[in-house]
């Protein structure tokens, strides 16, 4: 049986959100996405999903943790 692909894109966004996250890819189709919303100092998970093991949440969070800084951005008002 072949080995899964994995892809971890860390992208910016600042549309209708403002902030950084990953995308986390398994053989080219997007999984997860956990984002750092500095606005509304929040980290939020969205799977993309039915079902995803809980070992590969946990690699996702790992992921999460070591490609984006933990503390927000903080904005002068």
């Amino acid at each position: 049986m072949p080995q899964s692909k994995d892809r971890v894109i860390v992208a910016s966004d600042v549309s209708s959100r403002d902030g950084v996250g990953v995308e986390i890819y398994r053989d080219d189709e997007l999984v997860v996405e956990i984002f750092r919303d500095d606005t509304e100092k929040t980290r939020t998970i969205t799977v993309f999903k039915e079902s995803v093991s809980l070992e590969l949440m946990q690699e996702c969070i790992e992921v999460f943790k070591k490609e984006i800084p933990w503390d927000f951005i903080e904005y002068d008002e």
